[in-house]
């Protein structure tokens, strides 16, 4: 694998940040990585994005979204200097201050922020988004199928190859039916991991976006459902409720229809993480996603109460088996 060091700093050097020092940043559950520089003479940070192509990264997308978002003068970072080739980006630093982090230090600004979040997602249901893939039913139903083959399996050592058929079959049907309609841009990871606080910029562009490469087209609940069921931060019930009557009422749209859609493509989008998490789990080593299972299951259950769904519920639930802590440390010991 090629050495990214003598590369980055390559990279760096043709950039005002030549010569800066850099510490690395947390990162998230993909193969890029991050470090904040800091201008010799300045102190003015920016943020280094490495994104190794090799490791199947591409920066071309982000680029692009970041491009549209920025044109609706929302608060995605500001693109300094790029090397699409060897997969570089040095970014505006938008800061430390995480919704998740802000709202442990004042729980009481929770309405405040997930408001102007919300207003966020209403701004682009109004915009005509760039061309996307389209993140439709069949994906959908494909990507929610990782719950049997990523959790069930890693649990109980099969996929239960014919539940799996049937279910995917019937959830295709459902999402056809129910998440139809006006496609918007989805940012895909819209939650309190990947937003930021910025109060010191006025209406929408207070909130900083982060980890929207892999946008696609799809219906407007997703990112009201990424952003209210979040699996990292629990937001309170009463938030949630009056985020999606302060969308449906902004938007217009059909009151039944649009919650209909929210459990669907709620989910839809558990089912997804719980196989998801299992594989990070089971697979590349990072035990702490185990712990989070729980919560998701817990959104999975609750959105299958949903009338909609109650052609999968007890399928499902006869399925999957629930995250008991045993269940969790044998995940975690089989990493």
């Amino acid at each position: 694998m090629t050495d990214r060091a003598p590369l980055a700093t390559a990279f760096v050097a043709g950039t005002r940040w030549a010569g800066a020092a850099r510490a690395p940043l947390a990162g998230d559950a993909s193969n890029r990585r991050y470090e904040r520089l800091r201008q010799p003479q300045t102190g003015q940070p920016a943020v280094l994005m490495d994104a190794a192509p090799e490791r199947g990264e591409d920066v071309r997308p982000f680029i692009a979204i970041d491009r549209f978002l920025r044109d609706q003068e929302l608060s995605a970072p500001e693109i300094y200097a790029e090397n699409v080739e060897h997969g570089f980006l040095l970014l505006e630093d938008l800061g430390d201050d995480l919704y998740a982090r802000v709202l442990e230090r004042d729980p009481e600004a929770e309405l405040l922020l997930y408001r102007h979040a919300t207003n966020v997602l209403i701004a682009l249901a109004d915009t005509t988004p760039p061309a996307l893939p389209v993140y439709g039913p069949e994906k959908m139903a494909e990507l929610s199928g990782l719950a049997f083959s990523k959790y069930r399996k890693a649990v109980l050592g099969d996929e239960a190859p014919e539940v799996l058929s049937r279910f995917l079959h019937r959830f295709e049907n459902i999402l056809t039916d129910c998440t139809g309609g006006t496609q918007v841009i989805c940012l895909r990871d819209y939650h309190a991991e990947n937003l930021l606080w910025l109060p010191d910029r006025v209406g929408l562009a207070r909130v900083g976006l982060l980890d929207f490469q892999d946008a696609m087209l799809g219906h407007p609940a997703y990112d009201l459902v990424s952003l209210l069921q979040d699996i990292r931060r629990q937001v309170s019930p009463a938030v949630e409720i009056a985020m999606l009557q302060h969308y449906i009422a902004a938007t217009g749209c059909d009151d039944h229809a649009f919650r209909t859609a929210y459990a669907v493509l709620g989910a839809q989008r558990n089912l997804r993480i719980l196989g998801v998490f299992a594989r990070l789990t089971t697979d590349y080593g990072k035990p702490h996603y185990a712990d989070m299972i729980p919560a998701v299951w817990a959104h999975v259950k609750r959105n299958l109460e949903h009338p909609a769904l109650a052609p999968l519920a007890d399928m499902l639930i006869d399925a999957l088996p629930a995250p008991t802590p045993e269940v969790i440390a044998g995940l975690k010991s089989a990493s």
